[in-house]
């Protein structure tokens, strides 16, 4: 499988594992994980997305699970984590209203207890997972460069950031910010034409895409753009769901989808996107049935 070069210090698979799902079933035992963890590496997959809200604040914990029972994955495994959404459950049940906190005494505690949780001793990329309208930048930015020199954070960068939210939080930092991790897909295509995508590419960041799948949406229900998915994927011997991740492969921006399934067998079917081969006129067929109209 392809890598994609963040920075100097950190490479990630094509394709991501998320894990946002994966207290979302009975069995989370360190077994089980273990298997679902096994079956990405087993096609090139190594890089692995988490947040701390996930599974109510939950799955940080059922990862490390795994890790502590066999230790050896962690060194084949590149690990994602967010931090600054508290919400009124888990850990925070007390709070009053969901709300960000990108203040430092926050991101330091979140960064202290993603460690714990997991059971390691670095986190590869942190990301902020959403912008903080009260983000005072240089606090949070010099958090996030103190961290990396710390140690106990590879690499740093942001989810769901506009630009201007970017160019905010970089121009106080000396770190370079790593990633931004957006929503994209056959069902969010507004960052192909609001300047997300653009501004990215220009800068050469690499971009991941959360809920590639459209949240499961993309492979359920019959339309237009549902008949072109599967006339494709059925020419070119795969599912809908592999022709909608290539779909974001094709772009030149070199997106990095995160796809997340607790399906041990959807899981070993997640580099069948690599497959795919979209040409520009296959790319715009599925473009123009996102889109609902021909293009202007």
């Amino acid at each position: 499988m392809d890598r994609i070069k963040l920075n100097d210090d950190l490479d990630f698979s094509r394709l991501v594992y998320g894990m946002w799902r994966i207290g979302d079933v009975e069995d989370t035992s360190p077994a089980t994980v273990e298997a679902k963890i096994n079956a990405c590496l087993e096609q090139g997959i190594t890089t692995f997305d988490q947040a701390d809200i996930y599974g109510d604040y939950g799955a940080e914990a059922i990862l490390g699970g795994a890790l502590k029972a066999n230790p050896s994955l962690r060194e084949k495994m590149e690990i994602v984590t967010k931090c600054d959404i508290v919400a009124p459950c888990g850990r925070y049940s007390d709070a009053k209203v969901k709300y960000y906190d990108t203040s430092r005494a926050h991101i330091e505690k979140s960064v202290e207890t993603s460690l714990t949780e997991m059971g390691i001793e670095q986190i590869d990329l942190l990301l902020i997972h959403r912008p903080d309208p009260l983000m005072d930048h240089h606090e949070t930015g010099a958090t996030l460069d103190d961290l990396v020199k710390s140690g106990k954070v590879k690499s740093v960068g942001v989810s769901n950031f506009r630009p201007y939210d970017w160019d905010l939080l970089q121009s106080a930092m000396s770190t370079k910010l790593a990633t931004n991790q957006i929503e994209i897909s056959l069902g969010e295509i507004s960052p192909f034409t609001n300047g997300d995508l653009a501004f990215h590419q220009k800068n050469g960041d690499a971009l991941m895409a959360w809920s590639p799948l459209g949240g499961g949406s993309l492979m359920t229900g019959d339309s237009e753009l549902a008949t072109r998915l599967d006339t494709i994927a059925a020419a070119q011997g795969v599912d809908r769901a592999a022709v909608a991740v290539a779909f974001l492969l094709r772009h030149p921006a070199k997106i990095l989808p995160v796809l997340g399934t607790n399906n041990i067998d959807r899981i070993k079917k997640i580099s069948d996107a690599l497959k795919v081969e979209l040409d520009r006129e296959t790319w715009y067929l599925l473009y123009e049935a996102a889109l609902g109209t021909e293009v202007p």
